[in-house]
């Protein structure tokens, strides 16, 4: 599903940008779209924030494995 692709590559982003400001205290989001504040920079927080509660659902879906027997 494009959904669950979208999400989970948003949350990687998050899990990169988390890491550096955890390592460097360099937060990327911020230094790419001017600040903590802007408005572009919230909007991708917030994204990554809708794409995490997103992901949340990948752990209690079921799966269909498809075995190819040919």
């Amino acid at each position: 599903m494009i959904m669950d692709r979208i999400a989970l590559a948003l949350v990687i982003i998050g899990g990169i940008n988390w890491g550096l400001v955890g390592i460097f205290k360099f937060d990327l989001v911020a230094y790419l779209f001017g600040g903590q504040t802007a408005t572009v920079s919230r909007v991708v927080y917030t994204l990554v924030a809708l794409a995490a509660l997103w992901c949340i659902s990948l752990l209690f879906r079921d799966r269909v494995e498809s075995h190819d027997n040919t």
